[in-house]
Formats: structure tokens, C-alpha cells, sequence
């Protein structure tokens, strides 16, 4: 059989994929015509183009997979007509082709509505790597630009401006919100507020009615007689099916367009099928890759002999994804409403957080929802809601975490029946991954090559994982959390092989018990272990490329590529004197200025070769390293206490002071916050922190376990009315406890979660020392505070670890003339202030 596809996309790359896997290579001749002069790319991740990703990175396969596979591929060849009784093609140079099976595979293209002036110089659509190459060559020469479309790929097209270094980007919506379709108007604040946040300028319920300028865009003009001055502008609108070919030749479509097609994706021609954005079914287009698949998968299977066991009746646009580093999924019905519903929302403004379940008017069934800032539930969610999973007493449990912080939000992914979709994208089953690992698939990778689950946005993988764990575990396996590939052991055993063996350094460490050259996983990892061990400066003994990016320059790196300087600041207090070496220095340096939250002033935009004497003069004035870029003690936020407030019982400025420096420059699985109160009033959040100290008429009450950040959670009661010294012990045990037992990245909340027994085997083990460490912790801890250094001093006073911050090796004085201040939310340079 004969099968030629046209259009060369992802959905073709998939249904070449599946056509193999279902008949033998003798069995089908099959030839691909693709328009574009590359083989099939991701156009998925489209915009990590301009995070680095190459036009090969996004490659789904190179032109030797398609010959491996006997594909014939046709590249940059447009194919302009079917002739459907003698069953052949025609390309646009004139080649003809036969065909026993035809699948349409066109697509889509950007829909560009009819303004004038639309197609002057500067303005572009958002769908091809050609696209993003004109896109990243204008942008060279343009200073503000505007996204005319406030939708998924709109959104998109808005980061990728930014990625551009266009610091004043616009986002231009003709309806009253950003993605109508798929949030509703409180989820759209929340949504815009976090955009604005990060520099976008954001337009909704405007209509542009031309562009403006000569040649060359410089402005856009919209019905309400207002204009917006710009220099580059991306249409990003909407998409149109490539039906073109289809209507040439008689085919049936839609009358707004697409490729009418049955529950088998036939068109009108029995021989003939399309699949993927092209095709109409039920009057829907759909817009997304995974229900491209889904009719992948359906006309492989007919074309290979199936039957009609596999039909396309509709697909769940249920979407999870990661706008410009802001989670956005909906999912179900996410605007249900009326009286066989109800409604339960979490909005925290200030995070940046929204969450909204519909349920059913009884409570048992979760009908849809929309995660805005976090959405770390959306896989259970979307499977309790596709599979009507009866929800817990309390439905809230299902976006608030059930009480105490335990559970995973209502039943777990092993009560999922085995036909629950995991995988979306390549619609894989429970059941095909349960059956893969009995198979033998006891790793994530060799899970993904098996079933191809994850290989697609790679949300499912949390759950591929859990239930790779679980299957194990039900078949009497010893399931160990190995660390990577390159040590087979977890970070708690790691961490003990490491202080049994004093290794001092990630080749030591490597050597003796890891295989191979590490990773970007294990490096940071076993860096980290090696810092709460020894507490030595984390650039010497050649660790400095183990660091994660930050540390190996004891700085966030920022947008624009400059970096921040955070001093630390105990418990908030500060001289007038020093005040104003920070204030000076900022202005020598032409720093952007911002008191954080957590009582520290945060100078930002500091060039990579200006870090070592900007700290020279900080260190000068007393100031020592805030450790911001670190997984360490990064505050000790403290209210006024009893030295000012007329409610203050005892001194938290002090006491915060003291913990503070003693815990300073402590390094963990994941940063640590604390916060000490000097009354019940709580006005520095203690119960928020990773630990928090409240004072009482008795003495200090100790808490552990807080989160904030987009999953907050209230730390829970430790220990009450402790001496200061007590309640030092206890904090020592509590830390080195979470240091030496805590996974990578797990910050104590979630450790604590996790732990048999929670709160009360905690307490047992740091304040009844039921293991027998109390004295060992404590005095570990004693070695590591004695051993403290400021990085920063250590470094400006080491001409070899200053070499490391110069933009040129060969010429150490000189700066990148492309890292720049990229004013966001008008911000001003020093300069600007009056």
C-alpha cells in the first residue's frame, strides 16, 4: 500500500511513527512532502529558540531516522494539487506522485485580520523557526514592540520579545481579558498582574485599525482613536486550517474552513484522511498537538487493518503550560456555573496564586478548574475530573492540601482506573505503564523510550515516576532513590558515605563512589552536601564548576545578563552609615535599589567584571554576603520587639541578630527562612518560615516546617516557652536532622510532609533525642558556625577566584557592551533619580 502525507509537521512525524509500529516496513511504501526545507520540528517549545535552543535541538527526528524507517522524505516541496480519480499528486515544480492511501497533514497558518498597513516592514507571525530567524534579526534594531493577541501562543510570542532584549514589550487583546478561552476574569488579573510584574505593558478590550509608519512600522493605531508607538509587532490572532489544497480539489470543508472529517478521520474521499489542525470534526478544530495525535494514532491504526475498534470522538482541551515562568492550566468545564454547581476559590494577590474548582452540587465530583501561579496538582486534577473520582469531605483539600499539609489532593494516582490517560500527548494509559515496568522499565528514561510517556511537555513525568515506584514496590522490589545515573545512592546516603570517607571535593567524591563525569542533576547535589558538611568556601578546591550557575559567582544572574548584590542584614537592623555606603555605592555603580521582604535592601544590575569591588566596598563598611544566590539561610526577619512596641514581650531584634549569625552561610537541600516575633501578633510571620520564634510571657515558642512562596503552609508547633539556649539546641538538631535526611531541593515543609509519623516523630527526635544525635548534631553544628566565612571577603582577597569575574579573558578590564539595566515597570537608573 501506498501512503504519501502531506505536511511535514509533529502530527506527521507521529503518524509515520505509528504507521510503522502497527505494519511492517514491506507492508507500506510511505513518502512524506513536506513545504518547509526541514524535517518535522517542535513547535511546542518553539520559543526556547530564543533561550538557546538550536533549529536541530527542536528537531523531532533527522533525515537518517526517515531513511532507517524506508520514509521517503520530500523536503521544500509544496504540493498544489490532488487529482483524486487517478489518485495522484502534483508538487509546485511540476512532480507528480500516486497514492493508494492520501493523509492530509497541512496544518495550520497565522491568522492575520485585515488591518491595513499589516504588511509593512517590522511586523511578523509567530509560527515558523523562519518566523522566529526574521523576528531575531529585526529585533536588533527595534527598542519597543507589541503582540497583537493575548492568547497561549500570543503569550508566548511576548516572552519571546522579551528573550529578544526588547525591554519595553506590548500585549495587545481584543477581549477584556488575557486567554478568554481558557481563564476566567479573576484568573486573568491574577495572570496580568504577574506579566506586568515582569516588565509587559498589557492592552485588553482594544481593536487595532491600522499600523502606522512609511515603509517600516512605528506605531499602532486602534478604534478608539488611540495609538501606541512601537517598531516591531508580532500578529499573533489565531490560526487559519491549510485547507487550500482540499478545496482545490473538491473536497468537503467547513464553511469557516477546515477538512470535514468522520469519527476515522475519511474526508469525503474515503481514500483520503486528514489529521491535526487541518481537520474539522464536529465543526471543531483543534488547536493543540496532543488531539493531533490522538487522530495520528486512529488513522495508523484504520490504514494498518484495525478495524474500526479506533474512532476520534472529540478531545479534552485540558492544558497545562508555563507562560514567560507563570504556570496557566485549565481544565474539565473551567467556567461551569448554576445550580448543579459549585465554585471554591483560592486567590492569594500577593503571590501571584489563583486556584478555582467547580464541583458538582454534591460534592463528590470535581467538574473542571484553573490553576493561575502554581500548578503542580493539574495531573491529578485533570485525571479525578476525566475519570469522576469521587473527591474527599472536604473538596477544598484538592487545591488547599488536606489538613496538617498531608495528602495529594483526594485519591492518589494508584486509584486511577488503568484506562486514565497519563500522558496526553501520546495518550498513554496508567495500564501501559504499569505494564511497561513489569516488563522490565524500571527507570524513567527506559519508561519513556518503551511507551514514549513524558517525551511530550513532560508534565506527566511526577506521575510516570509515582507510578513506576508503586509497581515496583507491589511486585516486593527494594525501590532506592538513587541520586542519578552517576550515584546509586539517594542524597541522605551521599551525605553519610561522604562524612565517613572526608572527601572534600566533587572529583573526591566522584571517584570514590559515583560513576562516569556527573551531570547537571548530581553536581549541584553533591556541592551542596559538600558545603553543609565541611562549610568551606564553595570556589576552592576546583568545586567551582560543580556550583549551580548562581553560585559559581555568588550572584543571581538577572534579566539582560547583569547580576544582583544582596548584603546581609541581621534581623533587619542597620546604621545610618551604613544606609548610605549602600546608598553610595549603588550610585557609583548605577544600581537599581529594592527593600525585600525580608528586611534586606537588594541592589540589582551589577556587571559581572564590577562584583568583586562592589563587595570590596560593602565588606570595607562591615557587610558580609546575604547569600541569596545560595540554598542557605538567606533571613532572619524580625518584628521591633519589646525594644519598641508597647506589646513586645521580648527582645526579637536581638535574638533574630543572634540567629541569624549563627545559622548565616549554612548550606541545605534548599534555602531556609526564619523569623522571630516578640508577641502573639506575629508581625514578622514566623509561622510562615522554615523556622519561627515567637515570644511568649514564659519564653520563646519554636516552630518548624513553613513554606511560603506560590504553596504556602503554616509551620507547625515544635516546642513552647524555651529558654534562648534551649531553643538554640533545638533549632541546631531540627536543621542538621533536615540537612543530612532531606532530598535534593526539599524545602522543610516538604520534608515534614513526608516524614512517618510528621510533627510528633519530629518532636521526639529533637527534643526527646529518641535517636541518641542531639549531642552530635549540636556540636556538628558548633563546627560548621566556628568554620564560617563571608564567600565574598574570601573571594575579593583571591586573585585566582577574581579572575573568574571578568566578561574577557583576555581582556579583564573590559565589560560586555551587550549586558545592560532593562528598566521593567518604569523603573529608574540612578542616573534618573532627582
Amino acid at each position: 500500500m501506498k501512503v504519501i502525507v502531506v505536511g511535514n509537521g509533529m502530527v506527521c512525524y507521529n503518524f509515520c511513527e505509528k504507521l510503522r509500529k502497527n505494519g511492517s516496513n514491506s507492508q507500506f511504501e510511505i513518502t512524506v512532502y513536506g513545504e518547509e526545507t526541514r524535517p518535522a520540528y517542535d513547535r511546542v517549545h518553539l520559543s526556547a529558540y530564543f533561550s538557546g535552543k538550536t533549529a536541530e535541538d527542536l528537531t523531532m527526528a533527522p533525515a537518517s531516522w526517515y531513511a532507517e524507517q524506508q520514509i521517503r522524505l520530500i523536503t521544500g516541496a509544496l504540493v498544489v494539487k490532488i487529482d483524486r480519480v487517478n489518485k495522484c499528486i502534483t508538487t509546485h515544480q511540476g512532480t507528480t506522485d500516486n497514492y493508494d492511501v492520501l493523509v492530509l497533514a497541512t496544518g495550520s497558518s497565522a491568522f492575520v485580520p485585515p488591518i491595513p498597513g499589516v504588511d509593512k516592514q517590522g511586523v511578523f507571525v509567530y509560527r515558523t523557526i523562519e518566523d522566529l530567524e526574521l523576528m531575531t534579526d529585526y529585533a536588533k534594531h527595534a527598542k519597543t514592540g507589541a503582540v497583537i493577541g493575548g492568547g497561549l501562543l500570543g503569550l508566548e510570542a511576548a516572552k519571546a520579545m522579551l528573550d529578544l532584549g526588547i525591554t519595553e514589550t506590548h500585549v495587545v487583546e481584543f477581549a477584556p481579558r488575557l486567554m478568554p478561552r481558557q481563564i476566567d476574569d479573576a484568573g486573568s488579573r491574577i495572570l496580568q498582574s504577574k506579566l506586568e510584574q515582569l516588565g509587559l505593558c498589557i492592552h485588553t478590550s482594544k481593536s487595532a485599525s491600522a499600523i502606522c509608519g512609511g515603509e517600516a512600522i512605528n506605531g499602532i493605531r486602534f478604534s478608539d482613536d488611540t495609538q501606541l508607538d512601537v517598531d516591531m509587532l508580532v500578529i499573533s490572532a489565531g490560526i487559519r486550517p491549510r485547507d487550500e489544497l482540499a478545496v482545490a480539489s473538491g473536497l468537503e470543508v467547513g464553511p469557516k474552513g477546515g477538512i470535514v472529517v468522520n469519527e476515522y478521520l475519511q474526508t469525503s474521499d474515503e481514500r483520503i484522511y486528514a489529521i491535526g489542525e487541518c481537520a474539522l470534526r464536529n465543526g471543531l478544530i483543534y488547536g493543540l498537538v496532543a488531539p493531533g495525535y490522538e487522530m495520528a494514532e486512529v488513522v495508523a491504526s484504520v490504514i494498518a487493518g484495525g478495524g474500526r475498534e479506533k474512532a476520534f470522538h472529540g478531545f479534552d482541551m485540558s492544558t497545562k503550560l508555563k507562560l514567560i515562568g507563570v504556570d496557566v492550566a485549565s481544565f474539565g468545564d473551567p467556567f461551569a456555573d448554576g445550580e448543579a454547581c459549585r465554585t471554591v476559590v483560592f486567590e492569594q494577590t500577593a503571590k501571584g496564586v489563583y486556584k478555582r474548582i467547580n464541583i458538582s452540587s454534591d460534592g463528590k465530583q470535581l467538574l473542571g478548574g484553573i490553576l493561575i501561579g502554581e500548578a503542580e496538582n493539574y495531573n491529578m486534577l485533570l485525571q479525578t475530573c476525566k475519570n469522576k473520582i469521587v473527591l474527599p469531605p472536604d473538596p477544598e483539600d484538592v487545591i488547599l492540601g488536606s489538613r496538617g499539609g498531608q495528602g495529594d489532593g483526594g485519591a492518589g494516582v494508584l486509584g486511577l482506573p488503568d484506562e486514565a490517560l497519563i500522558c496526553s500527548c501520546e495518550g498513554i494509559s496508567k495500564g501501559a505503564i504499569c505494564g511497561a515496568v513489569n516488563d522490565g522499565c524500571e527507570t524513567v528514561d527506559a519508561i519513556k523510550q518503551c511507551t514514549k510517556a513524558g517525551t511530550g511537555c513532560g508534565g506527566c513525568l511526577p506521575m510516570v515516576k509515582d507510578l513506576m515506584v508503586y509497581t515496583m514496590k507491589a511486585q516486593g522490589k527494594y525501590v532506592r532513590n538513587v541520586l542519578c545515573e552517576h550515584f546509586t545512592y539517594s542524597r541522605q546516603e551521599l551525605y553519610d558515605l561522604v562524612k565517613l570517607h572526608r572527601l572534600n571535593t566533587y572529583d573526591e567524591v566522584l571517584d570514590h563512589l559515583g560513576t562516569g563525569d556527573g551531570c547537571e542533576v548530581c553536581k549541584p547535589a553533591v556541592s551542596s552536601i559538600l558545603a553543609s558538611l565541611w562549610n568551606e568556601m564553595i570556589l576552592g578546591k576546583n568545586n567551582d564548576t560543580a556550583q549551580d550557575s548562581n553560585d559559581r559567582f555568588l550572584a543571581n544572574i538577572q534579566k539582560g545578563g547583569t547580576y544582583s548584590v544582596v548584603p546581609r542584614i541581621p534581623g533587619g537592623e542597620i546604621t545610618p552609615d551604613k544606609l548610605i555606603v549602600i546608598g553610595a555605592v549603588a550610585k557609583k555603580y548605577n544600581l537599581y535599589t529594592k527593600i525585600t521582604g525580608g528586611q534586606r535592601i537588594d541592589l540589582f544590575g551589577a556587571h559581572l567584571a564590577d562584583l568583586p569591588a562592589i563587595w570590596e566596598e560593602l565588606i570595607a563598611a562591615g557587610f558580609e554576603s546575604g547569600h541569596a544566590y545560595g540554598k542557605a539561610l538567606r533571613t532572619v526577619k524580625s518584628c521591633v520587639g519589646s525594644t519598641w512596641c508597647r506589646f513586645g514581650l521580648l527582645d526579637s531584634v536581638s535574638f533574630a541578630i543572634r540567629v541569624e549569625e549563627r545559622y548565616r552561610g549554612l548550606r541545605a537541600p534548599h534555602k531556609i527562612k526564619s523569623a522571630v516575633s516578640g508577641c502573639i501578633r506575629e508581625c514578622a510571620e514566623a509561622q510562615s518560615k522554615d523556622f519561627g520564634i515567637i515570644a511568649t510571657e514564659k519564653g520563646w515558642n519554636l516552630y518548624v516546617g513553613g513554606n511560603g512562596g506560590s504553596k504556602p503552609q503554616h509551620a507547625q508547633l515544635l516546642a513552647t516557652d524555651l529558654d534562648s539556649e534551649t531553643c538554640i539546641r533545638y533549632i541546631d538538631r531540627f536543621l542538621m536532622f533536615y540537612i543530612s535526611t532531606a532530598d535534593p531541593l526539599t524545602r522543610t515543609a516538604t520534608w515534614l510532609n513526608k516524614m512517618d509519623g510528621g510533627i510528633d516523630y519530629l518532636r521526639n527526635v529533637v527534643v526527646n533525642d529518641s535517636l541518641g544525635m542531639a549531642e552530635q548534631w549540636e556540636r556538628e553544628m558548633q563546627a560548621l558556625v566556628a568554620n564560617y566565612a563571608c564567600e565574598w571577603k574570601v573571594a575579593v582577597n583571591d586573585p585566582q577566584i577574581r579572575k573568574r569575574f571578568s566578561h574577557f579573558v583576555n581582556a579583564p578590564d573590559e565589560k560586555d557592551p551587550t549586558v545592560r539595566f532593562e528598566s521593567m515597570r518604569k523603573q529608574k537608573k540612578v542616573t534618573d533619580w532627582k
